[in-house]
């Protein structure tokens, strides 16, 4: 392997856990392996083009997140292309990405993963211009992501609580959904529905696995929507997803009666007429009457188990 020269970088804010002592511990074992490093405070506006050049002046071969998937995707979308590794330390509440590749939470056996520099391509995906390497929703989870960015502690008992106290006044947003295939076929259909998930990898973090089928390399992304119901069927048919009981459909347009729609594609546009919030990769973003979305195959080099 060529000489590796890594930049850290490390959000004071994300997650729960403590910085002070991870960046002790990266100086001590990346000193020990004699890799040359930095280590550098993240953008809380989000914008990394500042990597560029350091990447090109000082031979900058990997760059590593110590944050949760709003940073690892801020991150990427900046590297998108650029001939750089990127390796995750999960620092935030869900960790989606990271968990969806095989990276550990202890962040002492993430940083032996990134020591061994295995990295493989994977996707991303556009929705409006905006990168997303993980997962977006529209609805329920976006209205959940929006509250719980506002509490002042984060975390896993945060984030049900949340999600309890919304699943009460939660309601179904009309949707039109039409689905490019290249080959002139563009099928098309209305739906009500608590929430649609596009989903790059399998979960929305914490092993929350909404799209248990899904790919970080197949180049497609996987769609869940939750019909409209009464509450009750809304919550098992979840529990149902996320126990993988429901099957991938070749043809969503003709679907039945199941409460979880879920198919793949390379491409969707989404109608939103009852404008249901969004997230992005878990952070809260401004809503639209309708969404473009498309996959982004081999984005970046994730290092990986």
């Amino acid at each position: 392997m060529p000489k590796r020269n890594i930049i850290y970088l490390v959000n004071p804010i994300s997650g729960t856990r403590g910085k002070h002592s991870l960046q002790e511990m990266i100086r001590q074992k990346t000193q020990e392996k004699g890799i040359t490093y930095s280590i550098l405070p993240t953008n809380i506006e989000g914008d990394y083009a500042f990597l560029l050049p350091f990447i090109q002046q000082a031979a900058v071969t990997d760059i590593i997140v110590c944050g949760g998937d709003g940073t690892v995707s801020a991150v990427a979308a900046a590297l998108m292309g650029v001939d750089v590794r990127v390796g995750i330390i999960p620092m935030g509440s869900g960790n989606g990405l990271a968990f969806a590749a095989g990276i550990p939470r202890d962040a002492e056996k993430a940083l032996e993963i990134v020591f061994a520099g295995k990295a493989s391509p994977i996707d991303g995906f556009l929705i409006n211009g905006q990168f997303s390497c993980m997962l977006c929703g529209i609805g329920f989870d976006a209205r959940v992501a929006e509250e719980f960015a506002e509490q002042p502690t984060r975390g896993l008992q945060t984030y049900i609580r949340v999600t309890m106290k919304n699943f009460f006044s939660a309601r179904p947003y009309p949707f039109r959904l039409q689905i490019p295939t290249g080959n002139g076929h563009e099928p098309s259909f209305r739906e009500e529905a608590f929430f649609i998930s596009i989903a790059n990898g399998n979960q929305f973090g914490n092993n929350f696995t909404i799209a248990p089928r899904a790919s970080l390399q197949d180049g497609l992304l996987d769609i869940v929507i939750a019909r409209k119901t009464n509450r009750l069927r809304f919550l098992l048919s979840v529990v149902r997803q996320v126990l993988g009981g429901y099957r991938i459909q070749s043809e969503p347009e003709k679907r039945g009666k199941e409460k979880i729609l879920y198919f793949q594609t390379a491409a969707l546009v989404i109608e939103n007429p009852g404008a249901a919030p969004l997230h992005i990769d878990g952070d809260p973003k401004a809503s639209a009457s309708e969404f473009h979305i498309s996959v982004v195959p081999k984005a970046i080099r994730l290092i990986m188990p």
